[in-house]
């Protein structure tokens, strides 16, 4: 803040969906299968405050709807996200929380269907700027917003912002529950999953679950990944023992940032015990577990496995301390130790970079997008011993 004293260029704009007649109708209605753009800018700027929030009818709405964002005219968006994920909150819901880039607002230790959602990173433009909410619900919706924005000529070394969704549902995993669970009763031994798991070796990341691939020079700003824990294993239920690992301008194998475990990555430890937190830059937005945080089942007062199954989302922004790039960056985390769990990861990368921008995954239609339902996900669970 010790330079908000100083002078600042450029005029102060806004975009947003007050009613022109003076009314209190300050919304849009964007109808099923529409697409509305809020924002075509011409000139050069930089969009400093997006503000919205949504009323639709269909459930996991926040899946289902939208964001795109198109700089300098590109054909291909730079921003391809559902709007929940976006905005910090996964598996087609919203949650309180407050981070330094982004937020949500709503009611607090309750999972909602709505919420004021903020996002704060700037986004530079040199000849236009164009962003798009796509209603890809049953029914209409409604939009309330605002694009803030300052007119101002950008530095010619400035990047353009991105961020980009994608899932995979379920990861791969290389462990046999069946037989890995055969082999658990024969042993009778309660860590005896812990130890063929750890037997497991990873010396490539090639299996890893990609967040971010891009071809370019920039600097990576953040993340935000969702996991909805499918895969529950006797003795070995936590899944964050994925390590990350960032191959930057196309290094070998093994890559100079290689973290030790999911929940190190996203600055926490010991299995996140305190549940749901915010912070400015590491927090975990959205925390659903079916049973509780490591709940011991037991069986003749024999432990069998801590019960971490649920819904979860993370995020770690790297505000200070960006990963540059010059080249290249594939950024990817185990799903489980050694690549050993199947489950369904989504998540959005945000970073900074050159345009052209490699083309991102295309988007998954509806369906595919939808978060496995609550009761489905526990029926997984508690068949699978």
């Amino acid at each position: 803040m010790n330079s908000l004293y100083q002078r600042k260029e450029g005029q102060s704009r806004r975009l947003s969906s007050w009613d022109q007649t003076g009314g209190n109708r300050d919304f849009i209605v964007i109808g099923a299968g529409q697409t509305a753009a809020i924002a075509e800018i011409e000139g050069s700027g930089i969009i400093q405050h997006i503000w919205m929030t949504i009323a639709a009818k269909n459930k996991y709405a926040f899946r289902k709807v939208l964001v795109r964002m198109f700089w300098d005219g590109e054909e291909e968006p730079s921003v391809d996200s559902p709007v929940g994920d976006f905005f910090g909150v996964g598996h087609g819901v919203a949650s309180h929380y407050v981070s330094m880039p982004l937020n949500m607002i709503t009611t607090q230790d309750v999972i909602e269907d709505k919420a004021a959602m903020n996002c704060f990173f700037e986004m530079p433009f040199r000849s236009s700027a164009r962003i798009e909410i796509i209603n890809e619900c049953e029914d209409e919706m409604v939009l309330y917003f605002y694009v803030d924005y300052v007119e101002k000529q950008i530095p010619e070394d400035s990047f353009y912002f991105h961020a980009s969704w994608r899932r995979e549902n379920p990861t791969q995993g290389t462990v046999d529950l069946a037989a890995l669970k055969l082999e658990h009763d024969a042993q009778d031994k309660a860590n005896y999953a812990d130890q063929k798991v750890y037997e497991l070796k990873n010396l490539t990341g090639d299996d890893n679950y990609v967040l971010m691939d891009a071809v370019g020079e920039g600097h990576y700003v953040g993340c935000n990944l969702s996991i909805d824990h499918l895969n529950p294993m006797p003795g070995f239920s936590w899944p964050g023992e994925g390590d990350d690992m960032f191959f930057i301008d196309g290094e070998p194998w093994p890559p100079r940032l290689h973290g030790t475990g999911t929940e190190d990555y996203f600055c926490a430890a010991w299995g996140y015990p305190s549940g749901k937190y915010d912070s400015p830059y590491h927090g975990i937005s959205l925390y659903a577990p079916i049973r509780g945080n490591g709940d011991a089942w037991r069986e003749s007062n024999t432990i069998l496995f801590n019960d971490y199954s649920g819904k979860i989302t993370q995020y770690r922004f790297h505000i200070v301390d960006p990963i540059i790039f010059r080249e290249s960056l594939r950024f990817s985390i185990e799903h489980g130790h050694g690549n050993s769990q199947s489950n369904d990861y989504s998540s959005v990368a945000y970073w900074y970079q050159r345009e052209p921008h490699k083309a991102y995954p295309e988007m998954l239609p509806v369906a595919l997008r939808l978060p496995l339902p609550e009761k489905d996900s526990a029926k997984q669970f508690f068949q699978t011993f």
